[in-house]
């Protein structure tokens, strides 16, 4: 008898070790250090992500053709949610310019651990007085080197915000004529 509660035991224990899961890491794409002002007035109207990455699990690139959902890498929200937060964050300020409306259609968002952060965005400009007119329509692909860890990642995708905030800041101070050089 005291053999089978000892089994029993064994058996419990190794039940309750193999439920045991990872802890979940959360991340954001809002940087610690905030913004500097950039000197334009944008009201960021709508962000639209690609489905494939528009969850709150973190999904990096595998081979060629694969993706991989990240069980235990969240982003604080989702990451459309996390683009609209950090970009806003970014266009904080006011200026003399006028207000700008900008919306943003994230074609591609690459993560590839251990190479690169790749943000590939189409991107436009409006007047925000109720006008539909667009002022301005460019794209911008922008690649950071990013190391192994989800951690570099992340710091590799913030310095992507940072670079395509200040291509749209560029494009704004212009008086919004003309689409800035990318990467």
């Amino acid at each position: 008898m005291a053999h089978a509660s000892k089994f029993a035991l064994l058996g419990l224990a190794l039940l309750l070790a193999a439920c045991r899961s990872d802890p979940i890491h959360y991340h954001t794409l809002i940087p610690q250090q905030p913004a500097p002002a950039n000197g334009v007035d944008i009201q960021l109207e709508q962000v639209t992500v690609p489905p494939q990455v528009d969850r709150a699990q973190v999904v990096v690139r595998q081979g060629n053709s694969g993706l991989a959902i990240l069980e235990t890498e969240w982003w604080g929200a989702t990451l459309a949610d996390e683009l609209q937060n950090a970009l806003s964050n970014q266009f904080t300020g006011t200026s003399k310019h006028a207000r700008l409306g900008l919306r943003v259609d994230v074609q591609r968002f690459d993560s590839v651990p251990g190479q690169y952060a790749l943000l590939d965005a189409r991107w436009r400009l409006r007047g925000s007085n109720g006008s539909d007119a667009t002022l301005l329509t460019c794209q911008s692909v922008i690649q950071t080197p990013a190391g192994a860890s989800v951690d570099e990642l992340v710091l590799a995708h913030q310095q992507n915000l940072k670079r395509f905030t200040d291509q749209v800041a560029q494009a704004a101070r212009s008086g919004a004529s003309t689409c800035p050089a990318t990467r």
